[in-house]
C-alpha cells in the first residue's frame, strides 16, 4: 500500500479578475524606463502568529492509514484570539520602513487611515532621505478594498501623494 497524504489544501484558481489586473500592471508598465522603477515604493501588511496557524501547505502528513499518525500529529492545537504581530513594510530605492501595529487595534480602514498614512507613510514619502524625489515618488500598494475607497484615495491625493491606480 501507497503512502497518501492527509490534510490537502486545494491551491487557490487564478480568476479572472487576477487575470485581467495582472494583463492591466502590464500595460501600465509597458512604456517605463528603468529610472521609472525607481520611484516606486511598494507596501504591504503581513501578519507573524504567535502560534503557527493551522491549514497550510506545509502541514500534510503523510502516512499509509490514520492510524499510523501519532496521536498529537492528528489534532493541531486551536487557540481563539491568538497573539499576532501585525505589521506594514514599505520599501523605496533608498530605504525601508516598517509600522508594528498597536496592540489591541485591528487594521481597520480609519486606523490605517489616522495611524500608518497619516502618521507614517506621508512624512517617509516626502523625505529626500527615503526616495530619490519626493515629486515623482509613487506609492504602491496591495488592492486591498480600503485602498480603492474613496477617502483612502482623497487623503492620497490631498497629501500630494501619487499611487498606483488612481483614477476617481
Amino acid at each position: 500500500e501507497r503512502l497518501k497524504q492527509f490534510h490537502v489544501i486545494a491551491k487557490p484558481l487564478k480568476s479572472e479578475t487576477h487575470i485581467s489586473d495582472r494583463l492591466w500592471f502590464c500595460d501600465w508598465l509597458k512604456d517605463w524606463t528603468e529610472e521609472d522603477f525607481l520611484h516606486l515604493a511598494p507596501s504591504d501588511e503581513l501578519f507573524v502568529w504567535a502560534i503557527p496557524r493551522p491549514n497550510h501547505q506545509n502541514d500534510r502528513i503523510w502516512a499509509k492509514s490514520v492510524d499510523d499518525i501519532e496521536e498529537d500529529e492528528h489534532y493541531r492545537e486551536m487557540v481563539r484570539n491568538q497573539a499576532c504581530i501585525g505589521i506594514f513594510v514599505m520599501f523605496t530605492a533608498k530605504k525601508s520602513h516598517w509600522v508594528i501595529k498597536d496592540k489591541g487595534e485591528s487594521w481597520t480602514g480609519q486606523y490605517f487611515l489616522d495611524i500608518i498614512l497619516t502618521e507614517h507613510v506621508f512624512s517617509f514619502l516626502k523625505n529626500e532621505e527615503n526616495v530619490i524625489d519626493p515629486d515623482e515618488v509613487i506609492f504602491v500598494h496591495d488592492k486591498a478594498p480600503r485602498m480603492r475607497a474613496y477617502p483612502m484615495q482623497h487623503l492620497l491625493q490631498n497629501n500630494n501623494i501619487k499611487f498606483w491606480s488612481n483614477d476617481i
